[in-house]
């Protein structure tokens, strides 16, 4: 691997770090470049070429398996969460939510209350999908 593309990758890691850190928060394109010291345009294709997803997907994955995991070990209402995780609007959570994991936040939470399996297999199980 060439010096240049050993930098990129760093670059797009610590873009990506940052989003594992600060998913709640509201991260877009320009801001995730500065991180990463590059222009946007190139941030957002060379992002989608290391990790094989846009940055905006990327963060809306972190944010929906923040919420799988409140959903299984909270009683908090899926409104609460959805604003926790970082979503702006319910409907927009639970479209997401739907299209990644296959079914509607509420649907989740029942089954994984109705199922008494240790929580390392339902992590393994039920990890979405990108």
């Amino acid at each position: 691997m060439s010096r240049t593309a050993e930098e990129t990758n760093r670059r797009m890691l610590r873009a990506r770090d940052a989003m594992d850190r600060a998913y709640a928060q509201p991260l877009d394109v320009p801001a995730l470049a500065r991180i990463a010291h590059i222009s946007p345009a190139h941030f957002a294709r060379t992002f989608r070429a290391t990790f094989g997803e846009t940055p905006h997907r990327y963060l809306q994955r972190r944010r929906v398996e923040r919420a799988m995991f409140l959903l299984r070990e909270s009683d908090r209402s899926v409104t609460d969460i959805c604003y926790e995780v970082g979503f702006g609007s319910t409907g927009t959570f639970s479209r997401t939510f739907r299209d990644i994991v296959g079914r509607s936040p509420r649907t989740y939470r029942k089954e994984s209350a109705a199922v008494d399996v240790p929580t390392c297999f339902t992590k393994a199980w039920t990890r979405p999908s990108a």
